[in-house]
């Protein structure tokens, strides 16, 4: 496959795309098979742990996040649910797309505030029906993947309230790290998604797109980092990682955010922005062409950027229904070795509420990519003395009947994702199986060169 540098048309930037919003059948559908994997595993009770930064899997069955204070779902296998909130968030139990009793716990209030009803934890443990001889799957948000220790018995909650647990049931060996329900490449039931799932999701990932073309279109010579870095902001929605635009030398002072840094001729630049549903990221040059490359890296496309693009392409065109993940893993370590390229993590990853769920492409691993699953394109090369090159972008894999269920019931949908589908198999020349639908306007779009804006790397044909 050879990869080449042209003059391309734009592609089409959907703008003010609409909320879509997770129905209650969805949302009953979620629990259900919830019950089901509790069910299928022995376990009598769940307990969901969540705050601000590691809320996903919590979110997944009450439809929100308890923004800056700690908190518990707690789910029976009776379909029984209780919420413990703190001070702040205890108002939304009434909001919660599961019915749940809400019950009060000050300690996941913020520092310092009132304790007024307090209790051991204990207590609040006997309040939500957990009995000390249940068999408990508890779930933080990491799927432990350890060869030192067992990875039951890791445990991602805060210590205070792993301890508590430990004191009050009657074996240790009841409490089981149950993540696995939920984000496994196997049967996590969060790596797969419904078509309402999928233009829930499609919303965020449009936003990124929108805010990633906007600041590479908008990417001047004396610009700073923030006033690019503003335009990668939209709707006022939370971002799913940290905000990246920085121009050259990186994380001075330890500053992981934009500044005040005036973008110059040959600098390298790096933004990313991500919102629910996916991530849009790029890495090039503050340069026109080639020209403008500094001394040392000439030879910057011939030895990062094309085999780079190379590698993307054969990862889009590729993906569908039924690859395995160990096969997939092998191919993108055939035509881009990670000994040559230094990529150290997983060609690719499950994306949704949060940024990085987990990963099927790995070596031996045996997962198969189904229909309804979502991935961020994220393959990030190390190549000694070079800049990085990054088009990372997030796409959807479905099979005919979910494609035509997302046609039928979300035209608009739709529609962006086939107008991406013919841009990056008309102008890009990338080949892409019927399971593949961009998720983003930007998916496949890259223009290394950020003062050159229509300058894009494209497959030759």
């Amino acid at each position: 496959m050879k990869i080449n540098l042209n003059e391309v048309t734009l592609p089409t930037i959907h703008t003010d795309p609409k909320s879509v919003i997770l129905t209650d059948d969805t949302m009953m559908a979620r629990k259900e098979s919830f019950l089901a994997q509790m069910k299928s595993h022995s376990i009598d009770t769940a307990i969901i742990y969540a705050d601000r930064e590691h809320g996903a899997n919590f979110e997944y069955l009450t439809g929100f996040i308890p923004r800056f204070e700690e908190a518990l779902l707690v789910v029976h296998a009776t379909g029984e649910n209780y919420l413990l909130l703190g001070n702040e968030n205890l108002k939304l139990a009434a909001h919660s797309r599961i019915e749940a009793k809400a019950i009060h716990v000050p300690f996941f209030s913020l520092p310092n505030q009132p304790m007024t009803g307090e209790k051991t934890l204990a207590d609040h443990f006997k309040e939500s029906q957990i009995s000390p001889d249940a068999a408990i799957g508890i779930i933080g948000w990491k799927l432990f993947t350890s060869s030192q220790y067992d990875n039951s018995g890791l445990f991602d909650l805060p210590f205070y309230i792993v301890d508590s647990l430990i004191d009050y049931v009657s074996e240790r060996t009841q409490l089981k790290n149950f993540a696995h329900a939920l984000i496994s490449p196997e049967s996590g039931l969060r790596t797969t998604h419904n078509a309402n799932e999928i233009a829930h999701f499609e919303y965020g990932a449009t936003l990124a797109g929108i805010g990633m073309f906007n600041a590479t279109q908008a990417l001047e010579v004396g610009k700073t980092e923030k006033e690019v870095g503003a335009l990668l902001a939209q709707d006022g929605q939370p971002n799913t990682v940290t905000t990246i635009s920085a121009a050259g030398q990186r994380f001075t002072n330890a500053t992981l955010y934009p500044r005040d840094n005036e973008i110059k001729l040959q600098d390298n630049y790096s933004m990313t922005v991500g919102y629910k549903g996916g991530l849009s990221s790029r890495a090039g040059f503050a340069a026109y062409s080639q020209d403008d490359l500094p001394d040392n890296q000439k030879d910057y496309l011939e030895k990062v950027g094309k085999p780079y693009f190379r590698a993307y392409a054969t990862w889009l065109e590729n993906i569908e229904v039924g690859v395995v993940g160990d096969k997939f893993y092998s191919m993108i370590e055939d035509i881009f070795p990670s000994e040559v390229y230094g990529w150290t993590l997983n060609p690719g990853h499950y994306t949704g509420d949060d940024e990085w769920m987990a990963s099927p492409f790995y070596p031996g691993s045996k997962a198969e990519v189904k229909s309804g699953q979502m991935f961020q394109v994220d393959i990030i090369p190390s190549v000694s003395g070079y800049s990085g090159a990054s088009a990372e972008e997030p796409i959807a894999v479905a099979d005919q009947a979910l494609r035509d269920e997302l046609k039928q019931h979300y035209p608009e949908t739709w529609k962006r994702i086939e107008d991406r589908r013919n841009y990056i198999k008309n102008v890009i020349q990338i080949e892409l199986s019927d399971d593949v639908l961009p998720l983003s306007d930007t998916v496949a779009f890259y223009t290394p060169f950020f003062l050159n804006k229509t300058l894009a790397y494209t497959k030759e044909v």
